[in-house]
């Protein structure tokens, strides 16, 4: 049936209205206070990326690529614990998630944490650059502050307005048929499109502060990205190729270090 013109000013009116301004997390030490416009909810998005992450992990298991080393998972979901403990400082409900933690068999430089706390950790991390607990701990709290910060719920608004507009906002809405395939749109969220320079920014910020108030040293964040820009001759992996320049990341880490040290110094044993 074709829509008339006001059905469609309709349409997009109810997808609009669908859009809220939020403030997904406190801004901490570090200040992180931008507000976020979002066009699909949280709970659909972590929906979304349930099925997206069993995907992953049925995928793997399936590859022999799973956990397949006891002494690395226990240690990689060690880190992570003590880093998930610290995450109600930004948002009161992170620390009771469903978190999952796993490990992939893989050379490839990589880690990610889908909605909702879904973290996976690639073992070129760990074998490649032969990191300290500390500096897996500024990966995977770099990490986690994307799910904190719901970026790919913000990723995933974007590429709805820009790649349907009224159609998809109506979806949205409940108004459209067919609906948004979300696991999707997670998976291509996390693997396919780059996170903006603001988002990347802020998970540095958040995650540095995560990995202090958790009693690793965060001057370890710096020795990590310097691995990294030794290990890819001063290009960044895929992981990190829409992120800031080494040199412009290790000087906004130290600028930041009065901040976190005060953190990390409390975290200690006394």
């Amino acid at each position: 049936m074709q829509l008339r013109p006001i059905a469609l000013i309709l349409l997009a009116a109810a997808g609009l209205q669908a859009c809220e301004t939020v403030s997904t997390t406190s801004a901490g030490a570090v200040g992180v206070e931008r507000k976020q416009t979002m066009l699909v909810s949280a709970h659909e998005v972590e929906q979304g990326a349930v099925q997206a992450y069993a995907q992953e992990l049925g995928k793997a298991q399936e590859k022999g690529q799973l956990n397949t080393n006891p002494v690395q998972v226990a240690r990689v979901r060690g880190i992570a614990q003590r880093l998930i403990r610290q995450t109600g400082v930004f948002r009161a409900d992170a620390p009771g998630w469903q978190w999952d933690v796993n490990v992939l068999t893989t050379k490839e430089l990589n880690a990610y944490c889908m909605p909702g706390g879904k973290i996976m950790v690639y073992t070129g991390l760990i074998d490649g650059l032969h990191t300290t607990d500390a500096e897996l701990a500024a990966v995977i709290g770099h990490e986690i502050a994307h799910a904190l910060r719901e970026h790919s719920r913000e990723a995933v608004s974007r590429a709805v307005a820009q790649q349907a507009g009224i159609a998809v906002l109506a979806t949205v809405a409940g108004l459209g048929e067919g609906g948004v395939n979300l696991a999707s749109q997670v998976a291509q969220v996390t693997f396919s499109l780059p996170r903006s320079r603001q988002q990347e920014s802020e998970a540095d910020q958040i995650g540095l502060e995560l990995m202090a108030r958790a009693g690793y040293d965060p001057h370890a964040a710096i020795t990590l990205w310097q691995k990294m820009e030794s290990a890819n001759s001063g290009a960044p992996p895929q992981w990190l190729s829409t992120h800031p320049s080494s040199s412009t990341r290790i000087s906004e880490l130290q600028a930041l270090q009065p901040r976190v040290l005060p953190l990390y110094q409390a975290a200690q044993p006394h």
